[in-house]
């Protein structure tokens, strides 16, 4: 059977996620430098998980390193979404530990079980994002942040977006 792909659209979060940059954290520091790139733009950014990092790092991990750099960028206009790949017991696990977002595939059945819990949870249940910008090779972790929203801003009035 083919695995399926669907968004569970909880309070608008899915579809905001798409036209927010989406930076890919594999790290506290990571995030830590997106949110700081995100606020010194006054921009907003979608901090994306690995994929499938559910399995390697866990949904208490994930929330944990969310939480960690928001305190460090509380005025940051950011989303988190955790991909938990085809494992729905990962995601349901996700779900429990209060992560903002999961993404999950699988079969139709599966998802719409799986997204009427995230619903009841108040956990959005979206589409797996393609990220623009993949720290795990960054040099510059802030500068390549920064460069990414300036990209992103051309066309649009932003403070400090061109300097």
């Amino acid at each position: 059977m083919p695995k399926i792909r669907i968004a569970q659209n909880i309070n608008g979060y899915c579809g905001q996620m798409r036209i927010r940059p989406a930076i890919m954290i594999h790290e506290l520091a990571h995030a830590v430098a997106a949110l700081e790139a995100a606020q010194w733009h006054r921009s907003s950014v979608t901090l994306v998980s690995a994929p499938g990092a559910v399995r390697t790092g866990g949904a208490g991990w994930w929330r944990e390193l969310i939480s960690q750099a928001r305190a460090q960028s509380p005025d940051a206009d950011a989303r988190s979404l955790l991909d938990c790949a085809d494992e729905p017991g990962m995601a349901l696990a996700a779900i429990r530990e209060g992560v903002e977002a999961v993404t999950l595939t699988g079969n139709l059945d599966t998802l719409r079980r799986v997204g009427d819990i995230a619903r009841q949870s108040g956990v959005a249940l979206c589409a797996p994002t393609r990220a623009d910008l993949d720290l795990a090779c960054s040099e510059n972790l802030v500068s390549d942040c920064k460069k990414l929203l300036e990209i992103r801003a051309l066309g649009v009035a932003k403070p400090r977006a061109l300097g």
